[in-house]
């Protein structure tokens, strides 16, 4: 009862955990943690604590991706529907190819108006076949639309060039080389970041990871009859099993290590993880707001947080004119990613000029708006510092 009453106390004046890290090129600047990792265990957040850090995930998974182009075993610009084994088109545009490039800076012209989240056993090909997941008045490469959808598919795009499971996968090209205690979903976490993980709340709830530091029965979202075997996976049949868009479990501490790799042009503690030519494409924008709004405009902005994109990456405080996105409130221009899910907020932004960067997130975050941008304004006082 007690832990009860502390969580809605804690819930209805600030989040239940916040945790930010900055650093530089060579390492940590500095660490703050505050709050609850479990409510109910009465167990503190340290920044070594991971938790599922929403759309940060979708930045790593394109690290990943470079690697593999760099390996040759994919092309950023080339029909994805080659190494698919079918033919994937947005039924109004047929005769329009679909690249890794597209799907990585949202404008492949999929949406999220189907759920995402499929079952173990789902046919994400039968699912793509159906034209309710599609932008029938945008071509593919015309608008950005922040979807989800694109990355189940990159992960399956992934599986079929490689033969591997996608969260094995990742855990070769980018989690281990950077030495993170990290994974996708809870299937591939070592045991101590099982132990360590933080569980998530909303409105003082819990949404998710209430695992009693045990690993969950089932890791991802059962098949449609309720089984939960793993064993069944097929190369590419269901790139949304592991959570490419959101399921990245990872501390604070480690997500610094990410900025650093990108601060270092590709290279972590003396090791070379990217190419310096894949972080200069990774920095680069692809899609930029022409300023328009209705039929003129050639993406939705989210509310002016998101004016500028790249591949899996952000930009904020671009000076756009009409947008919001500058969450740390001192105008330099940062680039990297935010994140959104389950009560959870996140981002990571780095300074590439300055070479200096910030990783955060928080659970049970409200939704009050910032007053100097279009984020939250707990995204507000953790990019900027102020969050005590």
């Amino acid at each position: 009862m007690m832990s009860a009453l502390l969580l809605l106390a804690a819930s209805a004046t600030q989040p239940i955990a916040t945790a930010r890290v900055t650093f530089d090129r060579s390492g940590e600047r500095s660490v703050r943690v505050s709050g609850m990792a479990d409510v109910a265990a009465a167990r503190a957040l340290t920044p070594d604590d991971p938790a599922r850090i929403a759309s940060i995930s979708k930045l790593v998974v394109a690290i990943a991706v470079l690697r593999l182009v760099e390996q040759r075993k994919l092309d950023l610009d080339a029909d994805v529907s080659d190494v698919l084994g079918y033919a994937l088109r947005n039924p109004a545009f047929p005769d329009r190819a679909i690249s890794l490039r597209m799907l990585l800076s949202h404008q492949s012209s999929l949406t999220d108006t189907i759920d995402y989240v499929l079952p173990l056993d789902a046919d994400m090909r039968a699912i793509l076949a159906d034209p309710k997941a599609w932008d029938a008045g945008h071509a593919p490469g015309s608008y950005f639309n922040y979807t989800n959808f694109n990355f189940p598919v990159i992960a399956a795009v992934m599986e079929r060039a490689t033969g591997e499971r996608f969260d094995r996968l990742m855990q070769r090209l980018v989690l281990a080389p950077l030495k993170l205690d990290a994974c996708y979903t809870l299937a591939s976490c070592s045991d101590g970041a099982v132990r360590r993980a933080a569980v998530q709340y909303r409105s003082g709830v819990v949404t998710r990871d209430d695992n009693h530091g045990q690993r969950p029965a089932c890791p991802v979202t059962r098949a449609s009859d309720g089984s939960c075997d793993l064993s069944k996976w097929r190369a590419g049949a269901n790139g949304a099993t592991y959570s490419p868009q959101g399921g990245l479990y990872i501390s604070v501490r480690d997500l610094a290590r990410v900025g650093r790799l990108l601060l270092g042009k590709g290279t972590l503690d003396g090791v070379r993880i990217l190419r310096p030519q894949s972080v200069t494409l990774l920095e680069a924008p692809v899609w930029t707001w022409n300023g328009a709004s209705g039929p003129a405009s050639n993406g939705d902005t989210w509310n002016g947080q998101m004016c500028r994109y790249g591949l899996a990456i952000g930009f904020v405080a671009t000076g756009i004119a009409g947008c919001r996105d500058d969450p740390v409130g001192d105008a330099l221009p940062r680039l990297g990613h935010l994140g959104e899910a389950y009560g959870l907020r996140s981002g990571l932004w780095i300074d590439v000029k300055r070479g200096t960067g910030i990783a955060y997130f928080a659970t049970d975050v409200a939704d009050v708006p910032g007053t100097r941008s279009a984020y939250t304004a707990t995204e507000e006082a953790l990019a900027g510092g102020t969050l005590p």
